[in-house]
């Protein structure tokens, strides 16, 4: 088993093509505080995995969940992240498009980031559900839009307002008639008054 990433909530691990993510203890949070927190993450995380394979969303599909032990197995995605790619402006619309499809079924990201995307076969996988959660408001879905659009100002200004206009047009061919745009000026107002 080898150790391939370690973020703030987990260790990923890589055996024989499947990814072991195994959620780590906080020692500043109280013990019982820290195992429930941790099983309740890996329950949800799982189960959006689950809704997703569903839906056969490009994503990496669950083989099992364990919220004893806060191990979550997975598909490995092997291929390009898209932070790496030098197309990532050839993928920003079909980033939209993915992220409008999570959206229109309640599914929130909330780590979107060039880093969570993996191009394979010529397709953008999303991964990383670790901080996903279900929710039906638009305030949500903005707050997660926004933060992908932060994630690209930073990581790639130099395309940053082609990529975000490609991500956008996307986003409107799953959610056509959608109030999240509307709502997601609002929190881009909110975000620069706190300049």
């Amino acid at each position: 088993m080898q150790l391939i990433s370690q973020g703030a909530e987990a260790k990923i691990f890589l055996k024989d093509n499947i990814i072991i993510k195994e959620r780590i203890s906080k020692k500043y949070r109280v013990q019982e505080l820290d195992e429930e927190l941790r099983k309740f993450r890996t329950r949800r995380e799982g189960k959006i995995l689950e809704r997703l394979q569903q839906q056969n969303f490009p994503s990496p599909k669950l083989i099992s969940m364990c919220d004893k032990t806060m191990k979550i197995e997975m598909e490995f995605i092997k291929g390009e992240l898209v932070k790496d790619s030098p197309n990532i402006k050839s993928f920003s619309k079909e980033m939209g498009r993915l992220v409008g499809l999570l959206h229109k079924n309640n599914i929130i990201h909330y780590d979107l980031t060039t880093s969570n995307m993996i191009v394979r076969d010529g397709k953008v996988n999303i991964i990383d559900f670790g901080l996903g959660f279900i929710s039906e408001k638009d305030e949500d879905k903005a707050v997660d839009l926004h933060l992908l659009d932060r994630a690209l100002y930073s990581k790639h200004p130099e395309i940053y307002e082609f990529c975000m206009n490609e991500v956008l047009i996307g986003y409107k061919e799953t959610n056509p008639n959608n109030t999240v745009l509307e709502r997601l000026k609002r929190v881009e107002l909110r975000g620069r008054n706190k300049k």
